[in-house]
Protein backbone atom coordinates (compact mmCIF):
# COMPACT_ATOMS: atom_id res chain seq x y z
CA UNK A 1 0.00 0.00 0.00
CA UNK A 2 1.46 3.48 -1.09
CA UNK A 3 2.08 5.91 1.65
CA UNK A 4 0.27 9.25 0.80
CA UNK A 5 0.70 12.58 2.24
CA UNK A 6 -2.02 13.40 5.18
CA UNK A 7 -2.83 16.68 2.97
CA UNK A 8 -3.94 13.87 0.25
CA UNK A 9 -6.89 12.74 2.15
CA UNK A 10 -8.98 16.26 2.39
CA UNK A 11 -8.59 16.77 -1.09
CA UNK A 12 -9.85 13.34 -1.78
CA UNK A 13 -12.49 13.62 0.30
CA UNK A 14 -13.06 17.34 -1.41
CA UNK A 15 -13.51 16.11 -4.68
CA UNK A 16 -15.90 13.48 -4.07
CA UNK A 17 -18.35 15.50 -2.01
CA UNK A 18 -18.01 18.75 -4.70
CA UNK A 19 -16.83 16.98 -7.78
CA UNK A 20 -13.76 17.50 -9.57
CA UNK A 21 -15.64 18.10 -13.28
CA UNK A 22 -17.70 20.52 -14.57
CA UNK A 23 -21.36 19.78 -15.10
CA UNK A 24 -22.61 20.37 -18.43
CA UNK A 25 -26.45 23.09 -18.07
CA UNK A 26 -26.66 22.48 -21.73
CA UNK A 27 -27.24 19.50 -23.73
CA UNK A 28 -27.59 20.91 -27.21
CA UNK A 29 -30.90 19.64 -27.56
CA UNK A 30 -33.36 21.15 -25.78
CA UNK A 31 -33.60 23.77 -22.69
CA UNK A 32 -33.54 20.77 -19.56
CA UNK A 33 -31.81 22.59 -16.54
CA UNK A 34 -33.64 25.88 -17.31
CA UNK A 35 -37.05 27.24 -16.46
CA UNK A 36 -39.39 27.88 -19.84
CA UNK A 37 -38.92 30.86 -21.56
CA UNK A 38 -38.59 33.12 -24.37
CA UNK A 39 -35.01 31.23 -25.77
CA UNK A 40 -34.53 28.19 -28.95
CA UNK A 41 -32.45 26.00 -29.49
CA UNK A 42 -30.88 25.82 -33.06
CA UNK A 43 -27.73 24.01 -34.32
CA UNK A 44 -26.73 23.07 -30.89
CA UNK A 45 -26.63 26.36 -29.63
CA UNK A 46 -29.26 28.44 -27.20
CA UNK A 47 -30.79 31.31 -28.88
CA UNK A 48 -32.48 34.51 -27.37
CA UNK A 49 -35.69 35.64 -28.57
CA UNK A 50 -36.12 38.11 -25.18
CA UNK A 51 -36.44 38.22 -21.46
CA UNK A 52 -34.47 35.83 -18.96
CA UNK A 53 -33.13 32.27 -19.49
CA UNK A 54 -33.39 31.08 -15.38
CA UNK A 55 -31.69 28.03 -13.94
CA UNK A 56 -33.55 25.47 -12.33
CA UNK A 57 -31.29 25.07 -9.40
CA UNK A 58 -29.48 27.70 -6.89
CA UNK A 59 -25.73 27.89 -6.53
CA UNK A 60 -23.67 29.40 -4.37
CA UNK A 61 -19.96 28.92 -5.04
CA UNK A 62 -18.89 27.78 -8.34
CA UNK A 63 -16.93 28.10 -11.51
CA UNK A 64 -19.37 28.71 -14.63
CA UNK A 65 -18.22 28.66 -18.15
CA UNK A 66 -19.99 28.80 -21.48
CA UNK A 67 -19.53 30.14 -25.05
CA UNK A 68 -21.67 33.14 -26.14
CA UNK A 69 -21.65 34.55 -30.04
CA UNK A 70 -23.00 38.50 -30.11
CA UNK A 71 -24.56 39.57 -33.52
CA UNK A 72 -24.06 43.49 -34.30
CA UNK A 73 -25.07 45.26 -31.22
CA UNK A 74 -26.33 42.44 -29.49
CA UNK A 75 -26.99 42.99 -25.76
CA UNK A 76 -27.64 40.44 -23.14
CA UNK A 77 -26.62 39.87 -19.46
CA UNK A 78 -25.24 36.76 -16.83
CA UNK A 79 -27.37 37.29 -14.05
CA UNK A 80 -25.97 36.07 -11.04
CA UNK A 81 -27.54 35.03 -7.40
CA UNK A 82 -30.55 35.96 -9.00
CA UNK A 83 -33.68 35.37 -6.60
CA UNK A 84 -35.79 34.37 -9.33
CA UNK A 85 -38.03 37.53 -9.79
CA UNK A 86 -37.50 41.28 -10.34
CA UNK A 87 -35.20 42.72 -12.26
CA UNK A 88 -31.88 40.27 -11.97
CA UNK A 89 -29.52 43.45 -12.37
CA UNK A 90 -30.96 44.70 -8.83
CA UNK A 91 -32.64 41.82 -6.93
CA UNK A 92 -29.43 39.96 -7.81
CA UNK A 93 -26.12 41.19 -9.86
CA UNK A 94 -26.03 41.12 -14.07
CA UNK A 95 -22.39 41.06 -15.86
CA UNK A 96 -22.94 42.84 -19.18
CA UNK A 97 -22.84 40.29 -22.30
CA UNK A 98 -22.67 43.32 -24.97
CA UNK A 99 -21.22 44.30 -28.21
CA UNK A 100 -19.68 47.53 -26.85
CA UNK A 101 -17.96 47.77 -30.27
CA UNK A 102 -21.45 49.19 -32.09
CA UNK A 103 -22.13 52.59 -32.41
CA UNK A 104 -24.91 52.90 -30.29
CA UNK A 105 -22.61 52.23 -27.30
CA UNK A 106 -20.93 55.06 -28.17
CA UNK A 107 -21.45 56.76 -24.55
CA UNK A 108 -21.22 53.95 -22.30
CA UNK A 109 -20.76 54.05 -18.39
CA UNK A 110 -17.33 52.50 -17.35
CA UNK A 111 -19.66 49.53 -15.88
CA UNK A 112 -21.87 49.25 -18.72
CA UNK A 113 -18.84 47.28 -21.10
CA UNK A 114 -19.01 43.93 -21.76
CA UNK A 115 -17.53 41.70 -18.56
CA UNK A 116 -19.02 44.72 -15.76
CA UNK A 117 -20.56 44.06 -13.06
CA UNK A 118 -23.88 46.34 -13.80
CA UNK A 119 -23.61 49.70 -11.63
CA UNK A 120 -20.79 48.36 -9.55
CA UNK A 121 -17.51 47.06 -11.26
CA UNK A 122 -16.08 48.03 -14.29
CA UNK A 123 -14.42 45.48 -16.44
CA UNK A 124 -11.28 45.31 -18.07
CA UNK A 125 -11.90 46.69 -22.39
CA UNK A 126 -10.12 45.03 -25.60
CA UNK A 127 -10.74 41.11 -25.12
CA UNK A 128 -13.83 40.56 -27.06
CA UNK A 129 -13.52 38.77 -30.45
CA UNK A 130 -15.02 40.33 -33.46
CA UNK A 131 -18.70 40.21 -33.65
CA UNK A 132 -19.56 36.83 -35.04
CA UNK A 133 -17.17 35.11 -33.89
CA UNK A 134 -17.66 32.81 -30.75
CA UNK A 135 -16.30 34.26 -27.42
CA UNK A 136 -15.46 32.15 -24.59
CA UNK A 137 -15.79 33.21 -20.86
CA UNK A 138 -15.70 32.13 -17.48
CA UNK A 139 -16.74 33.21 -14.01
CA UNK A 140 -15.98 32.22 -10.91
CA UNK A 141 -18.20 33.07 -7.97
CA UNK A 142 -17.07 32.21 -4.83
CA UNK A 143 -18.15 34.03 -1.21
CA UNK A 144 -17.54 37.77 -1.82
CA UNK A 145 -15.74 37.29 -4.76
CA UNK A 146 -16.74 37.39 -8.24
CA UNK A 147 -13.77 37.10 -11.47
CA UNK A 148 -14.62 37.10 -14.99
CA UNK A 149 -11.91 35.79 -17.74
CA UNK A 150 -12.83 36.33 -21.38
CA UNK A 151 -11.14 34.45 -24.04
CA UNK A 152 -8.30 33.50 -21.23
CA UNK A 153 -8.18 36.81 -20.21
CA UNK A 154 -8.99 38.03 -16.49
CA UNK A 155 -11.10 40.64 -16.83
CA UNK A 156 -12.83 41.16 -14.10
CA UNK A 157 -12.16 40.95 -10.07
CA UNK A 158 -14.61 42.22 -7.97
CA UNK A 159 -15.26 41.86 -4.20
CA UNK A 160 -18.42 42.24 -2.91
CA UNK A 161 -18.07 42.88 0.89
CA UNK A 162 -15.77 46.19 -0.52
CA UNK A 163 -18.69 47.15 -2.75
CA UNK A 164 -21.28 46.45 -0.35
CA UNK A 165 -19.78 49.20 1.89
CA UNK A 166 -19.46 51.37 -1.36
CA UNK A 167 -22.93 50.50 -2.81
CA UNK A 168 -25.34 49.83 0.57
CA UNK A 169 -28.63 50.46 -1.31
CA UNK A 170 -27.67 47.50 -3.79
CA UNK A 171 -29.65 44.28 -2.35
CA UNK A 172 -28.81 42.01 -5.04
CA UNK A 173 -24.94 42.22 -4.28
CA UNK A 174 -25.97 41.55 -0.40
CA UNK A 175 -26.94 38.25 -1.96
CA UNK A 176 -24.39 35.17 -1.77
CA UNK A 177 -26.86 32.21 -3.12
CA UNK A 178 -29.68 32.57 -6.38
CA UNK A 179 -30.52 31.25 -9.51
CA UNK A 180 -27.92 31.52 -12.69
CA UNK A 181 -30.35 33.40 -15.68
CA UNK A 182 -29.48 34.63 -19.11
CA UNK A 183 -30.48 37.77 -19.29
CA UNK A 184 -32.15 39.04 -22.59
CA UNK A 185 -33.00 42.59 -23.76
CA UNK A 186 -33.54 41.49 -27.63
CA UNK A 187 -31.05 40.50 -29.27
CA UNK A 188 -30.90 37.13 -30.43
CA UNK A 189 -27.13 36.22 -28.70
CA UNK A 190 -26.44 32.80 -28.53
CA UNK A 191 -25.04 30.21 -26.26
CA UNK A 192 -23.17 26.68 -26.15
CA UNK A 193 -20.94 24.74 -24.44
CA UNK A 194 -22.42 25.87 -20.81
CA UNK A 195 -20.70 23.90 -17.82
CA UNK A 196 -20.73 24.53 -13.87
CA UNK A 197 -18.59 22.97 -11.34
CA UNK A 198 -19.80 23.64 -8.09
CA UNK A 199 -17.30 24.76 -5.24
CA UNK A 200 -17.18 24.44 -1.16
CA UNK A 201 -18.81 26.89 0.76
CA UNK A 202 -16.93 29.61 2.03
CA UNK A 203 -16.58 30.62 5.50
Amino acid sequence: MKNYPLLFFPLFLLSVAFGSESISLFNGKDLTGWKKANYLVEDGAIVCKGGNLVSEKEYSNYVFEFEFLLPPGGNNGLGIHYPGKGDAAYTGMELQILDNSHARYAKLKDYQYHGSLYTLAAAKRGHLKPVGEWNRQKVTVKGSLIKVELNDTEILNANLDEINKAKPKHKGAQRRSGHICFCGHGAPVKFKNITILELPNSK
